[in-house]
């Protein structure tokens, strides 16, 4: 079999300079500093209550999420967590922080990918009418694409077994 040897550059291809660029010339890109922090963000929206982003989670992977709420006086000292948690998202701890307001941990495991939104709510103790709802937004990726960067106070503490179909040796109804 004989190959052709091509002769000429192709058309529409990279060129580079002949200079070398200049020492003074950036070569690098520059963040805003924003964009360096690497730790779970809590803001208070305008109706009083929480939003905490807690950056890139995988599916079917079990997280330890920990953040650190302002105070919230209308709440009191005694806070707890609603009765009924959610099935993605469930509150495992609530305790005074040392630097004032209320640290909370809890536990996720998301089910799909995508941007996902799960909320819990924080009880008053003394005055059952009062509370605050904290969404917890993440950006969910399959399992299988990768390994995301946790964000300080993330923490996997597991990753459910993948259930093929195909590994099944039930032969079905007769």
């Amino acid at each position: 079999m004989a190959t052709a040897k091509k002769s000429g550059a192709k058309a529409g291809g990279v060129r580079f300079s002949e200079k070398p660029a200049a020492a003074s010339a950036p070569s690098h890109v520059h963040f805003d500093e924003k964009l360096h922090d690497s730790v779970v963000m809590v803001t208070q929206e305008d109706d009083g209550n929480f939003m905490v982003k807690v950056g890139f989670l995988k599916t079917q992977h079990r997280y330890e999420i920990t953040f650190t709420l302002p105070e919230v006086p209308a709440l009191g000292k005694d806070v707890c967590p609603a009765l009924v948690p959610g099935p993605h998202l469930r509150i495992t701890d609530i305790a005074p922080a040392p630097e004032g307001g209320l640290k909370v941990r809890c536990e996720y495991m998301p089910q799909q990918e995508g941007v996902l939104c799960e909320e819990v709510q924080l009880l008053s103790d003394t005055n059952d009418d009062l509370g605050v709802r904290v969404k917890v937004h993440a950006r969910v990726m399959d399992r299988h694409h990768g390994t995301p960067m946790l964000l300080e106070g993330v923490r996997c503490i597991g990753a459910e077994l993948e259930y093929d179909s195909e590994q099944s040796d039930w032969q079905g109804f007769d």
